[in-house]
């Protein structure tokens, strides 16, 4: 069991719900993968939309905490409408903020994105802002009251992974009460278990799972994929050493490494 705001969670993936071939392979997809968290975007997918509503119960279906985000959003004064309106929607005080300041990277824009959030959590909102790497910017972000940041591994949807493992754990290592989530870029579940191992509480896909040839299958790949990068990193690994060092000791040398000589001897003696 883990925190994740007010709630007690088993699992550490959180699944997206955009991108999948049909609605019975989303559906397929989030049981498979074990997640208890599923974040929609409302402006991509409104509930008066024709289709909606059939959506919007498919969602509800699955028992899941659902995490609206304001993916699309451009500024900060339109994130914060579109979170209000999923506060009345959803009935939750969640929201993953998302405000876009490049359209090629779909790099988020700092300087609205901490406008944004600073007036959220004054409004009740647990705000989950969706950054960079940048340590300035997460630690601004905790400082105006953010529990939870969603640092990028590379660009969404580029299925690089973690391309600046640096600039991630020293996140890790300066802002260690701090719930960290590995959100976008990820592409196999090795980048998810290197997220895992460098001590994130978590990983949120949906490109990954909803874009592979068997998006059930790999959302149960990722799934195991982060159970045991988070068991690895509980465990502790052992210190990494400038040189080898043998598994086995000189003193104590096993009778298979004696000479045939040697070994007749011994079983003499």
């Amino acid at each position: 069991m883990w925190q994740l705001a007010n709630k007690s969670l088993n699992s550490r993936l959180l699944c997206g719900s955009a991108l999948f071939p049909s609605p019975q392979i989303m559906r397929d997809s989030i049981i498979a993968s074990s997640t208890q968290v599923v974040t929609v975007a409302l402006r991509r997918q409104a509930p008066s939309a024709n289709g909606g509503s059939s959506f919007w119960d498919l969602i509800k279906s699955l028992d899941v905490c659902i995490l609206p985000n304001t993916a699309g959003c451009r500024t900060s004064k339109e994130a914060i409408t579109l979170a209000h309106m999923a506060r009345e929607l959803f009935d939750t005080n969640w929201i993953k903020l998302e405000v876009t300041g490049d359209d090629y990277t779909l790099q988020p824009d700092p300087f609205s994105l901490v406008e944004a959030a600073e007036s959220l959590i004054k409004d009740g909102f647990e705000v989950f802002p969706y950054t960079t790497s940048d340590l300035i910017v997460a630690q601004r972000l905790v400082d105006i009251g953010c529990k939870i940041i969603m640092p990028w591994a590379s660009p969404i949807g580029s299925g690089q992974g973690i391309t600046d493992p640096r600039a991630l754990q020293t996140l890790r290592n300066r802002l260690p009460n701090t719930t960290l989530i590995i959100d976008a870029g990820i592409g196999k579940p090795s980048h998810a278990t290197q997220a895992m191992e460098m001590g994130y509480d978590a990983v949120l896909l949906t490109s990954a799972i909803a874009l592979a040839n068997d998006p059930v299958n790999m959302a149960r790949a990722f799934a195991a994929a982060i159970e045991f990068g988070r068991l690895g990193f509980e465990s502790g690994f052992m210190e990494e050493r400038p040189m080898a060092s043998p598994s086995t000791p000189t003193i104590g040398t096993p009778f298979w490494h004696m000479s045939t000589t040697q070994t007749q001897n011994k079983i003499a003696e």
